[in-house]
C-alpha cells in the first residue's frame, strides 16, 4: 500500500461563465467525457477469406484527447469543446496521507501487509528480493530505503534464544560432570538433551510451528528438567555397581566395573531402571502434562505462549520416552571403567555432612519445624501485597513508535509541516538511525486514520553506539519532552505492541478508557471530564479525549421548496455541490497499465469561501433526455446533440438562492461498540505498572465524574488483556494442581503420599514470589506461565524425595521384623541423607539450566526471565524445605501408621 507523494490526475476546471454562455450544465460535461472514453467491439468481418475482429477503439489517452471531446453544439451547429468551457491540466489528487524521511519533507513510501498465517521471516526476504530487483530499474537518483525491517528483531531473538539454549546445555553437562566425576555418565545424560531437542524440533516442523522467542523460550525452559530422569537413574546405577564392587577400606575411592561380567552389568542396569524407572517415568509425564492447561488460554496471551507451552510439552513429551529407552541403553553402553565412589566426591561429602544434622534436628523438632514453614508461607503476603501487575513485560523492539494526537480538522498543509518538525527533532537524537513519519492514512482499508492521527517509526542504533547511561526508558522521556508542542498530545509504544494493541481493543495506548452513551455531545463532555481527571494521577505522562463532535463541517442545507420554483430537485443541486464544488471523478484514463482519474470541478477561485459558494450556478434543466434534442439522419445513426447533451439549460439560479450555506461543528468519527456509540480516552503511562495505575485512575474517575443514566465506562488497552488473562488464569491454575494432583495419585495410588507431594507446591510459590519482588518484577502473564512451570518440576523433586523414602522404608518392612520408630528414623536417614546427591542433582540441573535465561539480555529476555524468576527462586525454596518438610511429614504418617497397626 502506498503513502505519501502525489497521485496524478487529469482535471478540468469548468469555468461556469462559458457553461452560462453556451446553455450547457456540467452535467452534460461530465457525460460527455464518460461517454468519450470507451472501447467496444463489434463482433468480425470476413475480408479475403479471413477473420477481422472489429474494434472502436476510444479510451483517452491524454490532455489532448480530453480538450478535444465535444460536449454538444452551439446555435450555428459549432461543435462545443471541453476546451472551450474548461482549463485542462494535469495535476495532484487530494491528499489523505503524507509521508516524511528524517524531518527533510515529502517522501513516498510502501507498507507490506502481510498475509494471515504466513512466516515473517519468509515473506520479508521475498520483499528485500523483489526490491532489489526494482531498484535496478528506478530512475537516475531514485533510491529505496527500508525504513522498517522486522526481520532484524526476529533474527535477533532468535540468536538470543540460540545463544542461551547453548550456554544451557552446557551448564547441565557441567553440573552432570561435577556430581559423577565420570565423562562416560555424564555423556549419557548430555545425550539426552540434542536428541529431546532434536525431536521437538522435529515435531514442531510437523505440526508447522516456527522457531521463535515463545517456541525457542518453550525448549529453553525445558533443558533442566529433560535430564531429571537419566541423571537419577545414571545415579542409582552408580549405586548399584559400587554395592556389586565391595570396598576394601577407606582409601578405596574407586571401583572398576571391568571385575563385572557383561550379563552382570547389564542385570544391574536393567535392575537400577526398574526400581526408579516408572516412578521417574511418572514424574517427568506430571511435569509434561501441568504445563497444558496453558493451551486454554484465550485471546492475545493464548496466541503468545501457545508456541512456548507447545514446544515445552514436546520437549518433555520426548524426554519422558527417552527416559525409558535411550537413557537406559546407552547407560548400559557408556557406564563403565573406573567409577569415583560416592564419598570420593568431596561435593557430596559435603552436601551429606550439611544436610545429616540439619534433618536430624528436623526430625527432633517436629513442631518447630511445622509451624516455621506455615509462618514462611503466611509472611510471602508481604512481597504479594508488594507486586504490581501488568499485562506482558516490554519486549524491547529495537524501534519505538510515536504516535501523537491532535484535534481533528487538522489541514494537509499544518499536519505536513508538523510531521517535518517532530521528524527533524527526533532525527537529531545520537541514538536513532532513521525517523520515518506519517500523518493520515495510507492507500488501504486497513487504515482508516485521519489527517490528525501520526505515526513516527523511530529506528534505533545498537545499544553500543547509545550515549554512556541511556536506556530506553530515558530516552523515551528525553524525546516526549523534545517534541512536545501545544495541542499535540503524545503516546508512545512498539511498533508490533501498538499494531496489536489497535487491532485487538482499538487502543493503542497502554490504557484507556471506553465511555458509552446514546448522545454523541455528553459523551464527548464526559471523556474529556476523565481526561482532566486521569491527567492529575501520577504515572499519566499523557492523556487525550477525542472530540467526539469537533468535525467542522460547511453544510449546504438545500430549501426543497425553493429549489422547486425553480424546477428543480434536490439531486440537481447535489450534482452541482458533488461535481462542482466537491471534484468528481468521473471516468479515468487507460494509458498502457496505468490508469489515471479525471476529475470535474468549478475552479479554486470560485469555491473557496462560502460567500462564493452562495454564488455558484446551478443550471434549471432536469438533464438529458434519453433522444432529446436529436435529429436523426438519413442513415439512422444519431446526430450530434444539441447544446446542454440534449437540451439548453432554462436558465441559472445561485446556490444561495437554493440553499442555505453555513459553518458547524459535527461529529468527525461515529464509533460503535456493542451497538452503542463510544468516545475513547487515549491514556499513555510511564513509571506505573498498569495494575496500580489503573486502580488509582479508576478511583479518580469515579470520585470526580458522575455518569448520567445510561452511561457506562469501560477500561480497556492493555488493562483489558491483563483482566481478561487473570479471569482465565483463576480457572487455568486450579486446574493445573487438580491435574497434578490427579497423576500423583495415580503414581501412588494413596491419598497421604499424594498429599506429601503437593507439599512442595506452596513452598514452592513462596520462593518464586520473594524472588520475582527481589528482582523488582511485576505480576503478569509471563509470570503466571513462570508458576504454572514451576508446578510441574517443584511436584517432580516431591516424587524424587519420596521415592528414595519409600524405597528405604519399604526396605526394612520387607525384612520381616515389625518396624519401629528407631527404623523409620533410619529409613528416613537413607532415604534423605544417602540418597541426597540424585536429588541435588536434579534440582541443581534445573536452577542451572535456567540462570542463562535469567541473566541474558538480547531481544526477547525480558519475557523469558519473567518465566525463568519464579522457577528459579521457586526450586530454592522448595528444594529447601521439601528437603526438611517432607521428611518430617513423611515420619508422622508413617508413625501414624505404625500405631493404627499396633491398635489392629
Amino acid at each position: 500500500a502506498s503513502i505519501g507523494g502525489f497521485e496524478k490526475q487529469y482535471q478540468l476546471d469548468v469555468d461556469p461563465a462559458r457553461l452560462q454562455a453556451y446553455g450547457i450544465s456540467i452535467s452534460a460535461v461530465m457525460r460527455a467525457v464518460q461517454n468519450a472514453n470507451a472501447d467496444v467491439g463489434a463482433m468480425v468481418l470476413e475480408l479475403s477469406e479471413r477473420e477481422y475482429m472489429v474494434r472502436g477503439l476510444g479510451y483517452l489517452k491524454g490532455l489532448s484527447d480530453l480538450e478535444q471531446v465535444v460536449v454538444g453544439a452551439d446555435e450555428d451547429g459549432t461543435p462545443v469543446r471541453v476546451v472551450d468551457l474548461a482549463r485542462v491540466s494535469v495535476g495532484p489528487a487530494v491528499r489523505r496521507g503524507i509521508a516524511d524521511l528524517d524531518g527533510r519533507g515529502d517522501a513516498v513510501g510502501g507498507i507490506v501487509v502481510m498475509r494471515f498465517g504466513e512466516n515473517a521471516l519468509t515473506t520479508i526476504e521475498r520483499v528485500k528480493a523483489r526490491l532489489a530487483e526494482i531498484q535496478q530499474g528506478l530512475p537516475k537518483g531514485v533510491v529505496v530505503h527500508t525504513t522498517y525491517d522486522r526481520s532484524d528483531l526476529i533474527l535477533r531473538a532468535i540468536d538470543t534464544l540460540r545463544q542461551t539454549l547453548v550456554e544451557e546445555s552446557l551448564i547441565v553437562a557441567l553440573v552432570c560432570l561435577v556430581f559423577l566425576l565420570h565423562a562416560r555418565s555424564a555423556l549419557v545424560a548430555i545425550l539426552t538433551l540434542p536428541v529431546g531437542i532434536l525431536g521437538a524440533f522435529a515435531a514442531m516442523r510437523l505440526l508447522g510451528t516456527g522457531a521463535d522467542i515463545m517456541s525457542l523460550g518453550g525448549i529453553a525452559i525445558a533443558i533442566g528438567a529433560m535430564i531429571d530422569a537419566a541423571i537419577v537413574m545414571i545415579e542409582n546405577l552408580h549405586k548399584h555397581l559400587e554395592r556389586a564392587c565391595p570396598s576394601t577400606g577407606p582409601e578405596d575411592r574407586s571401583f572398576d566395573t571391568s571385575a563385572l561380567s557383561t550379563a552382570e552389568r547389564w542385570r544391574l542396569v536393567v535392575a537400577a531402571s526398574r526400581e526408579v524407572g516408572p516412578a521417574l517415568f511418572f514424574s517427568l509425564l506430571v511435569v509434561t502434562v501441568s504445563f497444558l492447561p496453558v493451551f486454554a488460554l484465550t485471546g492475545q496471551e493464548g496466541r503468545l505462549f501457545t508456541p512456548l507451552a507447545l514446544t515445552k510439552t514436546l520437549a518433555m513429551a520426548t524426554a519422558s520416552l527417552l527416559s525409558v529407552t535411550l537413557v537406559p541403553v546407552t547407560m548400559g553402553l557408556f557406564v563403565r571403567g573406573r567409577i569415583r565412589r560416592e564419598h570420593a566426591n568431596p561435593l557430596n561429602r559435603w552436601l551429606i555432612a550439611a544436610y545429616r544434622p540439619v534433618l536430624d534436628w528436623a526430625l527432633h523438632h517436629r513442631g518447630a519445624v511445622l509451624s516455621g514453614a506455615m509462618s514462611l508461607l503466611v509472611l510471602t503476603w508481604i512481597p504479594w501485597a508488594r507486586l504490581g501487575s501488568e499485562f506482558m513485560p516490554p519486549l524491547d523492539e529495537g524501534s519505538i513508535l510515536y504516535m501523537p494526537t491532535t484535534t481533528p480538522g487538522l489541514s494537509v498543509a499544518r499536519a505536513r509541516e508538523l510531521l517535518r518538525i517532530q521528524d527533524s527533532i527526533l532525527a537529531r537524537f545520537p541514538e536513532v538511525e532513521r525517523v520515518w513519519g506519517k500523518a493520515g492514512r495510507a492507500n488501504t482499508a486497513t487504515d482508516p486514520a485521519g489527517m490528525e492521527m501520526f505515526e513516527t517509526t523511530i529506528t534505533l542504533r545498537p545499544e553500543s553506539a547509545w550515549r554512556s547511561g541511556m536506556t530506553q526508558d530515558r530516552l523515551i522521556a528525553e524525546m516526549d519532552s523534545a517534541v512536545r508542542m501545544p495541542g499535540m498530545r503524545n503516546a508512545w509504544t512498539m511498533p508490533i505492541r501498538g499494531r496489536i494493541d489497535m487491532l485487538a481493543t482499538g487502543i493503542r495506548t497502554p490504557v484507556g478508557v471506553k465511555v458509552f452513551g446514546p448522545d454523541l455531545a455528553t459523551l464527548e463532555r464526559l471523556a474529556r471530564q476523565v481526561e482532566m481527571v486521569v491527567q492529575g494521577v501520577p504515572g499519566t505522562r499523557s492523556a487525550y479525549a477525542e472530540r467526539a463532535e469537533a468535525g467542522y463541517y460547511l453544510d449546504i442545507d438545500i430549501n426543497r421548496a425553493a429549489a422547486a420554483r425553480h424546477g428543480l430537485n434536490v439531486g440537481d443541486v447535489q450534482t452541482v455541490i458533488a461535481a462542482a464544488i466537491g471534484g468528481m471523478p468521473i471516468t479515468q484514463t487507460v494509458e498502457g497499465r496505468e490508469r489515471f482519474a479525471v476529475r470535474v470541478r468549478y475552479p479554486q477561485e470560485l469555491r473557496d469561501t462560502p460567500e462564493r459558494l452562495a454564488r455558484v450556478l446551478v443550471p434549471m434543466s432536469h438533464g438529458l433526455e434519453s433522444g432529446a434534442g436529436e435529429a436523426a439522419s438519413g442513415d439512422g445513426m444519431a446526430a450530434m446533440p444539441a447544446a446542454g447533451g440534449g437540451g439548453r439549460a432554462r436558465g441559472y439560479v445561485p446556490l444561495g438562492q437554493v440553499a442555505t450555506i453555513k459553518e458547524t461543528v459535527g461529529p468527525m468519527v461515529v464509533r460503535t461498540e456493542g451497538a452503542q456509540p463510544t468516545a475513547w480516552v487515549y491514556v499513555d503511562v510511564a513509571g506505573r505498572d498498569i495494575g496500580r495505575y489503573v486502580r488509582d485512575a479508576r478511583a479518580a474517575v469515579e470520585r470526580d465524574v458522575t455518569l448520567p443514566t445510561g452511561y457506562t465506562l469501560q477500561w480497556s488497552g492493555q488493562f483489558e488483556y491483563m483482566e481478561s488473562a487473570k479471569a482465565r488464569l483463576l480457572l487455568v491454575v486450579p486446574a493445573t494442581l487438580a491435574l497434578i494432583f490427579l497423576l500423583l495419585y495415580l503414581n501412588f495410588g494413596r491419598l497421604g503420599e499424594t498429599a506429601l507431594v503437593l507439599l512442595s507446591l506452596p513452598f514452592a510459590f513462596v520462593g518464586g514470589l520473594w524472588f520475582i519482588s527481589a528482582l523488582g518484577y511485576n505480576w503478569s502473564v509471563a509470570v503466571a506461565i513462570g508458576f504454572i512451570a514451576l508446578a510441574g518440576v517443584a511436584a517432580e523433586t516431591g516424587v524424587v524425595m519420596l521415592l528414595y523414602l519409600n524405597q528405604a522404608w519399604d526396605a526394612r518392612v520387607r525384612a520381616g521384623a515389625a518396624p519401629t520408630a528407631a527404623d523409620l528414623y533410619d529409613a528416613i536417614i537413607e532415604g534423605a541423607v544417602e540418597r541426597v546427591r540424585p536429588k541435588m542433582m536434579t534440582v541443581v540441573a534445573i536452577i542451572a539450566g535456567l540462570l542463562p535465561l535469567l541473566w541474558s539480555s538480547g531481544v526477547g529476555s525480558t519475557v523469558m526471565r519473567r518465566i525463568a524468576a519464579p522457577m528459579i527462586g521457586g526450586m530454592v525454596s522448595s528444594t529447601v524445605l521439601t528437603l526438611l518438610v517432607i521428611p518430617v511429614a513423611f515420619a508422622l504418617l508413617k508413625e501414624r501408621e505404625l500405631r493404627r497397626h499396633r491398635s489392629v
